[in-house]
């Protein structure tokens, strides 16, 4: 029931977010082309199938994908040779890059415009074999520690120092393929591999070190397809002369038949066989360990190849040719703002359905404790992905060289990279290569290719390219510039919002005889509140001192009263006054709040052995009227939360003591009366 009312959410979440798709498609199809777009039923019904779909993928990977991904990754951390985990990676970048449906269609169309210079095999190799390279380098980064903008900002740097060496038939090509190798089913997988590394590696961050496995995956294509594209154009032969035209053909709305459900079907099922395969090996092949619920994770999976048919269904019964339809149709018209504004729309709205986006916003929010929110992050993603298409559009009208454009792009990137919180960066690295998945680049490929036709002068070879790149590049720049606003308006997290309210809760702004009576944080204001305190004596020999002390702070104790303890034992005294000290020792006073009482004289007592070989007394008694303390925020708040819960886990285990020696007790008990009968 939980599972159904969950999918119900999903559900109806899905539809929301596809709103801004049908807005935009009627927007611009009744009010500027002013025409009734055939098919529109079938649109209707692909948009429905496209909302279940969505769904149902959605809760695929919940019960599927991320439970296993995160649990390798969790395995991987606690083996002992790290060497099996980069090979996993780089086997999940490389098996699942190179069944990517959209990376085989634009290698066939590179080997066919490229006269026969790029070879659409190897060109998949290259492009698969640097998506290996790069999960592999950002594993490694995590393992490390490593910060994760040296390593992009060294990237761009070869990206851009290669642009000025690669051919300009090339150029556009390998800064889109960048974007297309991410994948709806690579994206959550890769990101809960990092996130479960982060998790479980000891020091390391799950919000800054657990993303930007994406990020990695995006931008090696970038260098190492312009490294194959130098070396094709300058050591390979063209196969033939001849002008290579581009001729921009309309998609037709698909039909459904039991042939077309079954092809596409196996289709997908292709795409997630190698993931499935690659973790079924290394879970029992190489940590030879059984992946618990099984059932569940196989239903998972069954799930997301259901949920992902259903979306690329329905977008293909006639979302697609009708998007394509209008990108044409406005590439003809006479205003340039008209295209603009419909790459800003359909940039905005086609990212705020992607399913992809969907998944990571979710668990950026998950691993952030609600300081991301899911929902702003994806607003920011879209307006970038926005700009971005919009720019790129500017870009092949104007006829501009689209190096500059991203030369210029990402050293604004590296300049927020300095200024933006650190928790937001590996995520803002992340958003770039999330956008460009299965709903924006068919309808960005075609507005490319739509203008670079009808506008005279421009090659759609050479500036038909690129708009996946810029959709690529601005989502980096919003994300930070989000994290930036969130910092500045004092965003907190879910547990920092139930701590000031507990404490708003708690703090009365008046003297009151029957409370506590305290400053916050040092201040000079004073506040009441209702929290007991106990006061905690501890009489150690001089010599231990330091030892006892350290051991309290270490516990919690912010502050203490070091006396000077005189004592003698009283057993066989002839004269009082003539008997001589037999000790010097120290007294410690600690004056803590209930919840530190336990902790620090456990500390104390473990460190010295008074309850052993060692000297000393340790007790503690409550106190009333406790007046002119100083505590911080957290002390006050963990009080609140043990006043609110007082079953913690220190009363469970003393109960639980307490219930074994009354068995034991009555075990003997029992013995005794049957064997005096």
């Amino acid at each position: 029931m939980m599972q159904f009312n969950f999918f119900l959410k999903l559900l109806k979440d899905s539809f929301r977010d596809l709103i801004p798709i049908v807005l935009v498609i009627l927007f611009f199809q009744l009010a500027i082309i002013q025409t009734v777009p055939e098919g529109w039923l079938s649109t209707a019904i692909g948009l429905g199938i496209v909302g279940v779909g969505l769904a149902i993928f959605l809760q695929g990977l919940e019960i599927g994908i991320f439970p296993v991904g995160e649990g390798l990754a969790r395995d991987f951390a606690k083996h002992p040779s790290f060497i099996w985990v980069l090979i996993f990676g780089f086997l999940i970048g490389f098996g699942t890059t190179i069944a990517e449906p959209a990376l085989a269609v634009i290698a066939d169309k590179a080997a066919s415009i490229s006269s026969g210079r790029i070879d659409a095999t190897w060109l998949r190799i290259v492009v698969a074999g640097s998506v290996g390279f790069a999960i592999l380098l950002g594993v490694f980064r995590i393992i490390k520690g490593h910060p994760i903008h040296y390593y992009i900002i060294v990237g761009y740097i070869l990206v851009v120092g290669v642009t000025f060496f690669a051919p300009p038939e090339i150029i556009g090509l390998a800064y889109d393929l960048g974007g297309v190798t991410t994948s709806t089913v690579t994206v959550p997988l890769v990101a809960a591999l990092g996130i479960g590394l982060a998790s479980s590696i000891k020091g390391r961050n799950p919000v800054i070190d657990g993303f930007g496995l994406i990020a990695f995956a995006s931008l090696t294509p970038m260098i190492f397809v312009q490294i194959y594209g130098i070396a094709v154009y300058n050591l390979v032969d063209a196969k033939e002369v001849a002008n290579v035209v581009i001729n921009a053909n309309v998609s037709v709305p698909t039909d459904i038949t039991i042939q077309s459900v079954i092809h596409g079907l196996i289709s997908v099922f292709k795409d997630v066989v190698p993931i499935l395969a690659i973790i079924l090996f290394f879970q029992y092949g190489v940590l030879k360990k059984p992946i618990q619920n099984l059932r569940t994770v196989f239903f998972g999976f069954f799930l997301v190849i259901i949920g992902l048919y259903a979306f690329i269904l329905g977008l293909e019964l006639g979302l697609f040719s009708l998007g394509e339809t209008m990108a044409y149709q406005l590439t003809k018209g006479k205003s340039v703002l008209i295209i603009y504004a419909f790459a800003f729309a359909i940039g905005f709205s086609t990212t705020m359905a992607e399913p992809a986006l969907m998944a990571i916003a979710k668990k950026a929010r998950e691993i952030s404790d609600g300081k991301i929110n899911d929902f702003a992050l994806r607003i920011f993603v879209a307006f970038g992905v926005a700009i971005g298409i919009s720019l790129g559009a500017f870009r092949i009208v104007d006829g501009g060289h689209i190096h500059y454009y991203i030369i210029v792009g990402y050293i604004v990137v590296i300049l927020l990279t300095w200024i933006a919180p650190k928790y937001i960066i590996p995520i803002a690295y992340d958003s770039g290569g999330v956008t460009t998945s299965t709903v924006t680049v068919p309808l960005v490929a075609a507005l490319g290719i739509g203008l670079a036709t009808n506008i005279e002068g421009r090659s759609p070879l050479i500036d038909g390219f690129g708009l996946i790149a810029f959709a690529s590049l601005f989502p980096m720049i919003t994300v930070m510039l989000y994290g930036i606003i969130t910092e500045k308006l004092g965003v907190k997290s879910d547990t920092e919002i139930e701590a000031a309210n507990i404490l708003r809760d708690a703090l009365i702004d008046a003297e009151n005889m029957d409370l506590a009576t305290v400053n916050i944080d040092g201040s000079d204001r004073r506040h009441s509140l209702p929290m007991d305190f106990s006061a905690v004596v501890i009489i150690v020999p001089k010599d231990k001192k330091i030892d006892a002390i350290q051991a309290a702070n270490k516990a919690g104790a912010p502050g203490v009263t070091v006396l000077r303890a005189d004592g003698m034992g009283l057993g066989k005294m002839d004269n009082y006054y003539r008997t001589s000290f037999e000790a010097n020792d120290a007294l410690l006073l600690f004056l803590l709040p209930q919840s530190l009482v336990n902790p620090v004289i456990k500390s104390i007592i473990h460190t010295l052995h008074i309850t052993t070989s060692g000297k000393g007394i340790a007790f503690a008694f409550p106190l009333s009227h406790m007046k002119g303390i100083s505590l911080s925020r957290h002390d006050i708040f963990v009080n609140r939360k043990d006043h609110k819960n007082p079953e913690n886990d220190t009363e469970k285990l003393i109960k639980e003591e307490e219930q074994k020696v009354e068995e034991k007790f009555t075990e003997a008990v029992n013995i005794a009366n049957e064997t005096n009968n």
